[in-house]
């Protein structure tokens, strides 16, 4: 079967527009770190630079970088594990090994869109759990437990969420991991956001408590390193191996300076992710107050994790215009909610710099001015 991927519409929305504005409000992580930054607070040394060679790696990752992931995310378990080119191929590893056309995968809605599209694309059945405005985009359990059923081969969520920043307590992802093994599916838990978490600690990897959960993480929202494009996949060795087969033609490994940074990175990941969780919690702070201030023109959810909100825009007859306008007069980055199939909603940011954000939000102010219905 040919597999034909349908457009990727928050991809095609940053191509248009993350390189060629001025003011970003609507990335999903936090201010970036360059390499000085990470030389200066991880201790990194010259010598220790100079001395990788660029050999091949191995196909599911250097030992090192494996132990490294293990111990801060999988229990300590390096078998368990598999370093990809970001998150996104390990959701495409995960649901080309493991899906076949016909299968029921169960869908958050809104969700990041290659989190579904590649099992509709391979022929699944898609069986969609609403997350509502007015529920504060968390799922109902017993809508969830309709839901997934004995045909659910596969259940698929990210929490803390993208792009509304919801989450669940560990008491509900328990029963989403009781839900799924009474279907005897296979949990997939989307990590990008798990260390970006404001009034609950980080919710523990699904595997820990459930055979047939599989999670996966990336550098690029918490770590603040999107360039290193270094992910992870932690699952059972069996399903691992299934990953080999694909990766021989696709990536086949990473690259040994890629591995390097990335280990050291989650060795001593506290030195980044503290100051830039307090910052994202002081930023989130600033668009609190300029929702409250909007005068019933913007409503919202408070994120209870990751650095981004889907603010709800009234008076606005078309928001996708909006933003466009945006992007080429005020020069600010915001993603429209069509790309979550949320047309009155935006996904906003709040990651970066606090003194982007403010010059973000000004803007923002300035443009829905403009375009408010009278």
């Amino acid at each position: 079967m040919e597999m034909k991927f349908p457009p990727a519409l928050l991809e095609d929305w940053m191509r248009d527009y993350y390189f060629d504005t001025d003011v970003d409000i609507g990335s999903s992580g936090v201010q970036e770190f360059s390499l000085r930054d990470l030389r200066s607070l991880l201790g990194i040394s010259h010598e220790e630079l100079d001395g990788v060679v660029f050999q091949d790696s191995r196909t599911l990752g250097g030992p090192e970088i494996r132990e490294a992931i293990a111990q801060r995310f999988a229990g300590g378990v390096v078998d368990h594990v598999s370093v990809t080119h970001g998150a996104t191929e390990a959701n495409f590893l995960v649901m080309n090994a493991l899906l076949e056309p016909g299968d029921e995968v169960v869908v958050l809605d809104p969700l990041y869109q290659q989190l579904y599209t590649i099992a509709e694309t391979l022929g699944c059945r898609l069986k969609r759990l609403q997350l509502r405005f007015e529920n504060g985009f968390v799922p109902d359990m017993d809508e969830a437990a309709k839901v997934i059923g004995p045909k659910t081969k596969m259940i698929v969520v990210n929490f803390p969420h993208n792009p509304t920043g919801a989450t669940v307590t560990p008491e509900q992802q328990q029963e989403l991991i009781r839900l799924a093994a009474h279907a005897g599916a296979y949990l997939v838990w989307d990590q990008a956001f798990s260390e970006l978490t404001y009034e609950q600690p980080p919710l523990p990897d699904p595997g820990r408590f459930y055979e047939r959960a599989i999670s996966m993480g990336t550098m690029s929202k918490a770590y603040g390193l999107p360039g290193l494009r270094l992910g992870w996949c932690i699952a059972p060795v069996e399903v691992l191996t299934r990953f080999l087969r694909l990766r021989d033609y696709l990536t086949l490994h990473l690259s040994p300076l890629v591995e390097l940074l990335g280990r050291r990175a989650i060795e001593k990941g506290d030195l980044l992710i503290g100051p830039r969780r307090e910052q994202a919690r002081g930023n989130r702070e600033i668009v609190e107050s300029w929702v409250n201030e909007s005068r019933g023109q913007v409503d919202w959810v408070k994120p209870s994790g990751g650095v981004t909100a889907f603010p709800r825009l009234n008076g606005i007859d078309n928001v996708s215009e909006f933003c466009r306008d945006l992007g080429g007069v005020e020069r600010v980055l915001l993603v429209p909610g069509h790309c979550f199939g949320c047309l009155q909603h935006v996904r906003l940011g709040f990651g970066g710099a606090t003194s982007n954000l403010q010059e973000g939000l000004l803007r923002l102010s300035r443009g829905m001015a403009r375009h408010q219905r009278i």
